[in-house]
């Protein structure tokens, strides 16, 4: 029996790849390999300029990990390939891409290379808004029973609303895809030649509840040629940790492991982390801290929590009720600032003490006393995921005065992503689903200062994953089941998850001042995101009308 599995985890920006021992989930060796293209938001490549909230991605980046970092993993392992056993896979979600029968990505066409809707849709492409809206009224009117299942919203980053919103602006290109995948799913079908759809991707983003799809019917009330999409979709579902297939000759060459090799099947980022976290028991919540934010948890029972991403049978492991939450902009909100508006001095002054400005700003922040600053923001800057789900939100600063210092809007921004994240916890509770455990994963999981706050933000402890790449591991554990080294997830996470580095407490004195400031939070809240006013979606209607498509 072999020793050895290696995960595989598709970020937003780049790919990594780790090996690990299957008895202990030990780290041996681990490679990073950052996309070329990275996110288009622009322009295509040698192409046409894009309109607002469009974020694409090339599928040669992705191929590209496989090639580079998964041999570049096994070198630094020094393990005898031969001996590794399992392959496992889990990519950001809902990232999805039209393609022909055999798995060929139409923006690899020629004749498609110049059509954005050709191209794969990341995760934060938000422009489908207006359909996911019509979508979620369409779906309220009729009594569709899978609607409360996602907190009563559906979700501009979905695999219908980015179906729907292709086939109105492109519709050549809707019918020349044979398949609408998922990017986890094709880069399973890419590994082991056969096509599989994970239950997980297919319940939180495919709204595939109790058996099926949404209704041809109700796909045809939305667009007369949207029910083609089933058939587009329709590809044999596999549980999470299931074989998939075994490693063709081809991918063999491009990871240097044996073909044969059992592949896992595809699984989305922050829920394949629950099982490197060790948080797959009941009332484990998973908080995973990076460019966006998931916040993951099993129970065994399934409750409609509103606002919520999904709650799907399965969706995090088997014989478990999934939810699913989340913030659109956490990681993402913090680099806009450092790259967008951080003073020069600051930055130089960064240079010269040889620390990155995320370090100077903590460093400048951390003392201030809660509320200090006079400043309360709102965390939208990317939409609201949860508990809104409106993604033409945007973000809100108020209080600045002409003495305000940017480490004091810095602190308000780490304060307001900390806020956001008790919105949804008290969601969830007050649904009657209880969150007993609160533990951190993620790139977000060094910053000291952000952690503090948000354990005193959400008054509980915080524990953090000891592991560099909490989701590649995560998918490794799911491969060394596929492989049949452990006859469950949660077996193999409890042998291989990584353990806790440190616990944050939360200070009481701090705790206190931060549920006064909170207090203001919500109020803006509910002004900005619940009727109050509609001020952000007017000038956002603006903006798009002095910035037409091309």
């Amino acid at each position: 029996m072999g020793r050895y599995v290696v995960g595989v985890d598709f970020g937003t920006l780049s790919g990594r790849a780790v090996v690990v021992d299957v008895a202990d989930g030990a780290e041996l060796g681990s490679a990073v390999h950052a996309y070329r293209r990275g996110v288009l938001t622009d322009r295509l490549p040698d192409g046409p300029a894009l309109p607002p909230d469009w974020a694409l991605q090339d599928p040669a980046d992705h191929r590209e990990v496989l090639r580079t970092a998964d041999p570049a993993a096994g070198r630094a392992a020094g393990v005898d390939p031969a001996e590794v056993v399992g392959i496992g896979l889990d990519a950001t979600s809902c990232t999805v891409l039209p393609t022909l029968a055999d798995g060929t990505p139409l923006a690899e066409l020629p004749e498609l290379r110049d059509r954005p809707h050709a191209w794969p849709k990341l995760w934060k492409h938000h422009a489908a808004q207006r359909q996911a809206e019509r979508i979620t009224a369409l779906a309220a009117e009729r009594g569709e029973p899978w609607l409360a299942r996602y907190g009563g919203r559906v979700s501009a980053e979905w695999q219908l609303a980015k179906a729907l919103h292709l086939l109105e602006e492109d519709p050549a290109v809707f019918r020349r895809a044979a398949r609408w995948i998922e990017t986890a799913d094709w880069l399973v079908w890419q590994l082991c030649g056969r096509e599989t759809r994970n239950v997980s991707a297919a319940g939180f983003k495919g709204l595939r509840q109790d058996g099926r799809y949404p209704t041809a019917a109700f796909l045809a009330a939305l667009h007369p040629e949207l029910p083609d999409l089933l058939s587009k979709v329709d590809g044999p579902l596999a549980a999470l940790g299931t074989r998939a297939g075994g490693l063709t000759a081809e991918a063999a060459r491009w990871t240097g492991l044996p073909a044969g090799v059992a592949v896992a099947a595809g699984t989305i980022d922050a829920h394949v982390t629950a099982a490197a976290a060790r948080a797959v028991e009941p009332g484990r919540m998973l908080a995973v801290l990076g460019t966006s934010t998931c916040l993951i948890m099993n129970s065994d029972a399934g409750h409609e929590v509103p606002g919520i991403c999904g709650v799907v049978a399965g969706g995090v492991t088997a014989g478990r009720w999934g939810y699913e939450a989340g913030q659109s902009g956490v990681g993402d909100i913090f680099a806009w600032y450092v790259e967008r508006a951080l003073p020069a001095a600051y930055a130089e002054q960064a240079r010269r003490r040889g620390i990155s400005p995320y370090e100077l700003l903590d460093s400048l922040a951390a003392d201030q006393p809660v509320g200090g600053h006079g400043l309360l923001a709102l965390d939208w800057h990317s939409g609201n995921r949860s508990v809104l789900m409106d993604h033409e939100l945007s973000g809100v600063l108020v209080g600045l005065t002409l003495a305000t210092r940017p480490e004091e809007i810095w602190r308000a921004l780490l304060e307001a992503t900390a806020f956001g994240a008790r919105t949804v916890v008290e969601a969830f509770e007050a649904a009657g689903v209880p969150v007993d455990e609160l533990t951190a994963a993620g790139g977000l999981n060094a910053d000291r200062l952000l952690l503090r706050i948000y354990a005193d933000v959400l008054r509980r402890p915080l524990h953090m994953v000891d592991t560099a790449h909490p989701a590649a591991l995560g998918a490794a554990i799911h491969a060394a089941v596929a492989a049949g080294t452990y006859p469950d997830v949660e077996t193999a996470s409890a042998a291989m998850g990584a353990g806790h580095r440190e616990t944050w407490h939360p200070d009481p004195a701090r705790a206190a001042a931060y549920d006064d400031l909170y207090a203001e939070y919500r109020a803006l809240h509910d002004h900005f995101g619940r009727g109050g006013t509609d001020v952000l979606h007017r000038l956002r209607a603006i903006r798009n009308r002095a910035h037409p498509r091309p």
